[in-house]
């Protein structure tokens, strides 16, 4: 029904590790029936009146959380405003376990969750405890040896976990996002941010938070003032080159894209190259290499690290060995208490945190463009759930801060971003990207338990590749995807990918992902006559398969592919068969799919196929085409009538009305073809 939407991507709940509550659960083997006991005793000790036994509880929590079975029995104890308090607890380690645990309840809880948190008046607090720990920063400006100070570093890290809280939150709810506002956190979180040259962790969860308040929320735009704007651009354009600054970059871009409406016309094309350079850079980082390469660098370290204790045991002799141990369990006490105040915080060891930060950044550059593009084109959402070098030093010289802060008339910056993709080579990466991902890398991640959920990782960077690659199909011209023959390489490539996996169907984002894009490539080759290089056999065994979907996404795609597939066939001779078969699969979805909107796509795909052309012709008369959407049709009235309000959205009601229109149209049409071709 119309052309392909292609959806905004909103970022998904933090889980490192996949499924937080399962996980959780499964490892510590807490049965559903125990979880009120440890809660109530938990919650019980945060009025304790020792500061450790209360850390302990916070910390006791933060794992607690994480098993969704606990949750209501949280939710009954009040546990958020139980927690709320001890945001502004007199002890710092308590404050930060405080935080970690609802850091944790924000991540794992859901949209529920958070918005419950926010009618807990858990914003009070934070925000209280964020502007505390923006103070106790400025108070403690010193000398680099004076930086290393615990109370330093503990200010900081209860600021990270702070902003991890008001990241998820805001994610999830429209009032955090309003009180956001209202109390000046801009302010305070891009203090935060200027400090990205020494505490990039805290930087990239600032960057997280921004990126995700900064996105349809003009009140919130007002506030960039001039010095606001170089914080992101002395971020966005660091020198620094290490994974994690690169994830920081990006993550930066992606804000600043969010601000374009507030940047002066004449700075809105450099801004565009130097947000397509480093999505660029990103790009053309080789994941898969990358991986291979970190952990033999993992390896080779811990086998270093193990040879200098060997030695120093033998050094030492068993007597000073024991005494090193007993000075290093407070140490390992620290460790583990940071450790299990949040599980799903990211891990410790250094080659696997870098890593991870370049997949992130892989994959958020790649929802970045697909959120531009999708910019470019508000009906977008219709069926939604869902440059040259010196461009980019000229934007280094022209500063972010010439706005001002004023708000301005966007541009439309269709031409500059065209632009922009085809000098930064960036169809021919994402092309790249959309390759499994690299089969050694694979092997080397699933032999190591700690590297393992990178595989899913590599996974979804190449379905985020595949949308990507639907959007700018659908968006750029031919000529800046490389011509016709570039287009048919296209096809028999994601050809290649399709049917080199003989379980397609059961990798649903994958079939989702490919399948968009296959409908995306198709439509432009129709209309751009270019010969198609994917067979009807193989289309149809395609839709065969994810027409059983239960994703619905899926269901659309392949019924639009084969409404492309059978209009252009239907101009053909000799095409009689293949067109019955096409009409009879769209016939048997149109009538017994239980989606509206899959069976709305499904009579869409057969006006385009049976419109036109003596092979059509003949092929509806001898399917019986007619009598079947006759006796469909008061069905499908009636449907809309009964289901309509309940499950669908007024826009797809909309398109769902002229569905049903166009349906007695055509039926009027076929009766004219069916007494033509009988008498």
């Amino acid at each position: 029904m119309g052309k392909s939407r292609t959806k905004r991507f909103k970022r998904p709940q933090f889980s490192p590790t996949g499924d937080c509550q399962a996980e959780a659960a499964a490892a510590n083997g807490t049965d559903p029936e125990e979880d009120d006991g440890p809660a109530a005793e938990l919650l019980e000790k945060l009025q304790h009146p020792s500061a450790e036994v209360r850390e302990c509880a916070c910390a006791g929590l933060a794992r607690l959380v994480q098993q969704r079975p606990a949750l209501p029995g949280l939710a009954r104890r009040d546990a958020v405003r139980r927690l709320g308090p001890l945001l502004l607890d007199p002890s710092l380690a308590v404050r930060e376990t405080a935080a970690g645990a609802l850091r944790n309840l924000s991540a794992c809880g859901g949209f529920e969750v958070c918005d419950d948190m926010v009618t807990k008046d858990v914003m009070t607090p934070l925000v209280a405890l964020l502007k505390e720990c923006s103070t106790g920063l400025d108070s403690n400006e010193m000398s680099p040896q004076e930086k290393k100070d615990q109370n330093r570093n503990s200010i900081e890290n209860i600021a990270n976990e702070a902003v991890n809280v008001l990241w998820n939150i805001c994610e999830c709810s429209s009032r955090a996002v309003s009180i956001f506002n209202k109390e000046g956190c801009l302010e305070i979180v891009l203090k935060y941010l200027s400090r990205f040259s020494t505490n990039v962790d805290l930087a990239i969860s600032v960057a997280y938070c921004l990126q995700t308040v900064t996105e349809d929320n003009p009140e919130l735009l007002k506030s960039f003032s001039a010095p606001a704007l170089h914080v992101l651009e002395s971020a966005m354009l660091s020198p620094v080159s290490s994974m994690e600054y690169i994830l920081l970059k990006t993550l930066v871009a992606g804000t600043i894209w969010n601000l374009k409406d507030i940047i002066p016309s004449k700075s809105q094309a450099e801004i565009i190259n130097a947000i397509l350079k480093i999505l660029s850079e990103v790009l053309e980082m080789d994941a898969g290499e990358t991986v291979i390469q970190m952990k033999e660098t993992e390896t080779q370290r811990i086998k270093t690290a193990a040879q200098t204790e060997d030695t120093l045991q033998n050094v030492n002799g068993d007597d000073l060995i024991e005494d090193d141990e007993m000075e290093e369990i407070p140490h390992r006490r620290k460790v583990r208490r940071k450790t299990f105040i949040s599980d799903l915080l990211p891990p410790t060891d250094k080659e696997l945190r870098e890593t991870i930060a370049l997949l992130t950044a892989q994959q958020t550059a790649l929802e970045i463009i697909v959120n531009m593009c999708c910019s470019e084109d508000p009906t977008d959402d219709e069926w939604e759930e869902l440059s040259s070098s010196d461009e980019s030093d000229a934007f280094m010289e022209n500063s972010l801060s010439e706005c001002g802060g004023q708000l301005l008339s966007p541009l439309c910056l269709s031409h500059e971003v065209h632009t922009a993709l085809t000098n930064y080579l960036i169809p021919k990466k994402i092309f790249e990207k959309t390759a499994f991902p690299n089969s050694i890398a694979v092997d080397v991640c699933s032999r190591n338990p700690s590297w393992k959920p990178l595989i899913r990782k590599m996974s979804t960077i190449q379905c985020r590749a595949l949308v990507c690659l639907q959007s700018l199909v659908s968006l750029l011209d031919v000529d800046h995807l490389g011509g016709p023959a570039a287009l048919q390489t296209l096809a028999q490539h994601l050809s290649q990918l399709l049917f080199s996996q003989p379980d397609f169907a059961k990798h649903v984002d994958f079939l989702e992902a490919i399948s968009s894009a296959l409908r995306a490539l198709l439509q432009t080759v129709a209309s751009k006559n270019i010969p198609q290089c994917m067979t009807p056999d193989q289309l149809l065994t395609l839709c065969r398969a994810g027409v059983h979907s239960s994703n619905v996404g899926v269901r659309v795609n392949v019924v639009s592919i084969l409404g492309i597939t059978g209009s252009v066939l239907a101009k053909e001779d000799g095409t009689l068969d293949t067109l019955k078969t096409i009409g009879c699969f769209l016939l048997e979805v149109a009538t017994k799919d239980p989606s509206l909107v899959v069976a709305g796509e499904a009579l869409d795909a057969l006006f385009d196929v049976f419109a036109d052309g003596k092979e059509a012709e003949r092929a509806s008369v001898q399917i019986k085409l007619l009598s079947a959407l006759k006796e469909f049709q008061p069905v499908f009235k009636m449907k809309i009538r009964k289901e309509g309000r309940a499950k669908y959205s007024p826009d797809q009601l909309c398109v769902l009305d002229n569905v049903k229109m166009n349906l007695r149209r055509f039926v009027a049409y076929q009766e004219t073809v069916e007494k033509r071709l009988t008498t």
